[in-house]
């Protein structure tokens, strides 16, 4: 019989100890993981970005990866999207009763192997265990610090008229693998996600110019919501250009049958980035050597036109309006 998470797990006395020692600690250790109540941090000089996200992906195990690869790459990305090198990270878990000790174990080495990616610490957390069906498995929330590199200065309030639209990549493969992974439509498919930390893609960019507006994941809603967020917050109009948009062949099949835009599917390994027109090619070429972005590509414009609007320039040389995001197409993704 497989050992399994307990209610006394999550008790506060020998067995969290023994938790600790054989998932966590064994996977997160470092100089400044303690069993004191905070963790005792080095001076960082310059300008900090936080942030904090949940993780409630189901199933937790997909094709590409789990939720704890997930966890680690959502706050390394948010960081990263504002020119922030990744530093530190606490983590708290949502553990249901039953949930195997084996598969915890695999979701903390996932963790702790993309953490290292990226050289960012995990320093404290915290365990909770609920009672049979109070918890969907497992939840996690992780929370990051970082530094902000001096050259960098982004938001999504940056974009200008001029400005290039950037993708590091094909869109849409998270949503579909989760969507696949859930094997409500019967599909078959071995479309993976593109779950990946992106600390070393922004980094790289910033060799080439420090002159990029914005840079933002395109996670829940992916990439149509989030330029119409960026043509909101700017107060510009965008128009893409179908043809230009990189799809992976295996979410055009899916998303063909059954009908969905591959601009709505969520990514968890790509960018959307504005900068200006003249910088877009330097920064392609860069972006096309990376780990995670060779496929990267200049998808549109931002114009003073249609404000909040996005704009799609068709193959067949006409223009449509991108409809906005209504909706949620698919729950818990991340």
């Amino acid at each position: 019989m497989k050992d399994t998470v307990t209610l006394a797990h999550g008790a506060g006395g020998k067995q969290t100890s023994e938790l600790i020692e054989r998932v966590f600690k064994a996977h997160f250790d470092s100089p400044e993981f303690t069993a004191d109540d905070a963790a005792v941090l080095p001076e960082i000089g310059g300008k900090l970005a936080m942030t904090t996200d949940g993780f409630i992906v189901s199933p937790w195990k997909f094709n590409g990866g789990n939720i704890g690869k997930l966890s680690i790459c959502g706050t390394v990305n948010d960081l990263s999207c504002m020119g922030a090198k990744p530093l530190y990270m606490t983590c708290g878990f949502v553990i249901e009763e039953g949930f195997p000790l084996d598969d915890l174990e695999q979701i903390a080495a996932a963790m702790e192997k993309t953490a290292a990616e990226v050289g960012v610490k995990i320093v404290a957390g915290d365990t909770k265990v609920t009672g049979k069906g109070q918890c969907d498995g497992v939840f996690i929330n992780t929370t990051g610090v970082g530094r902000i590199m001096e050259n960098a200065h982004t938001s999504g309030s940056l974009a200008k008229p001029g400005d290039a639209v950037i993708v590091t990549g094909d869109v849409g493969r998270h949503g579909c693998t989760i969507l696949i992974a859930r094997d409500d439509y019967g599909i078959e498919s071995d479309v993976d996600s593109d779950c990946a930390p992106l600390w070393h893609t922004v980094e790289s960019m910033f060799e080439v110019t420090n002159d990029i507006h914005v840079i933002r994941d395109a996670t829940r809603g992916g990439v149509g919501t989030v330029l119409y967020e960026i043509a909101s917050q700017s107060n510009v109009g965008i128009t893409l250009d179908r043809e230009a948009i990189p799809v992976d062949e295996r979410v055009k099949g899916v998303c063909g049958m059954l009908g969905l835009e591959p601009l709505y599917l969520a990514c968890e390994g790509r960018l959307v980035i504005f900068a200006p027109a003249e910088q877009a090619d330097a920064l392609v070429a860069k972006l096309r050597e990376g780990k995670y972005s060779a496929n990267a590509a200049v998808i549109g414009h931002v114009t003073a036109e249609n404000i909040g609007k996005v704009v799609m320039e068709t193959e067949i040389g006409t223009q449509t309006m991108l409809p906005q995001p209504k909706g949620e197409l698919l729950p818990r993704i991340c």
